[in-house]
């Protein structure tokens, strides 16, 4: 099948519950996703900052770009311009980054709060304690360019079921307690970020408005080595 052809197939499926269908392109060539364009898709999710930059340069302007990989700070700015929603923020200080450079760029971008929800060893993540910790400190009400829209979580990559139902379930508990406590007059936060090809049926029963396909939809991914990756200056 056709890019276009699987494209169509997962968009009826998923768009058909009022849940958004984020093509991931990472390492996909743009001829790939200039057809996925073709065939209607807009929200494009991309891992590496540098291979976003370079992407969005050659593809169409009214392309959505999700930045769903884990970002470092001295990488903001590169996307600051255009990007449209940030999948993993996982620190305050992340956070303060991203709030200058939209200021700089006279934007607001909106963020989701990447939470830790695997039964298994990960380095990114906020853990549920933190996330709160996070929504009450005085800094974080200082920002006034990023606008918190809802979280993303990672279920553990398992075969078992019943594991990654719980996960997704913790998160869509904790998602509720959070919008009662701190965004109960924010319309706009209403986002959960979970759900990949091998789980994302599970992850829409569980509440989930996002979920994150690729090679479902592009089959295997090319390999690309960016040599020339943008430094830390």
């Amino acid at each position: 099948m056709s890019i276009a052809d699987n494209l169509k197939q997962y968009k009826s499926e998923v768009e058909s519950d009022g849940v958004k269908l984020i093509a991931v392109s990472k390492t996909q060539p743009v001829e790939s996703i200039l057809e996925a364009y073709n065939a209607g898709q807009r929200i494009f999710g991309e891992n590496h900052v540098q291979e976003m930059v370079e992407k969005e340069a050659l593809l169409p302007k009214d392309i959505e770009w999700h930045l769903i990989g884990h970002l470092q700070t001295n990488k903001v700015k590169y996307i600051a311009p255009f990007v449209q929603l940030i999948h993993g923020v996982d620190s305050l200080k992340l956070l303060q980054k991203i709030d200058k450079q939209a200021a700089k760029n006279k934007r607001v971008i909106d963020c989701l709060l990447q939470v830790y929800i695997a039964d298994e060893d990960t380095k990114f993540g906020l853990g549920f304690d933190e996330v709160i910790e996070l929504l009450r400190d005085e800094e974080f009400a200082k920002l006034k360019n990023i606008r918190i829209v809802g979280l993303m979580g990672i279920a553990t990559n398992t075969k078992n079921e019943k594991q990654i139902t719980i996960e997704f379930n913790e998160l869509k508990v904790f998602f509720d307690g959070i919008k009662v406590s701190f965004f109960r007059k924010d319309e706009a936060f209403k986002e959960i970020s979970t759900g990949m090809s091998a789980d994302y049926k599970i992850a829409i029963e569980e509440g989930s408005t996002m979920v994150r396909i690729g090679s479902s939809i592009f089959g295997k991914r090319v390999i690309k080595h960016f040599k020339n990756d943008i430094s830390a200056n």
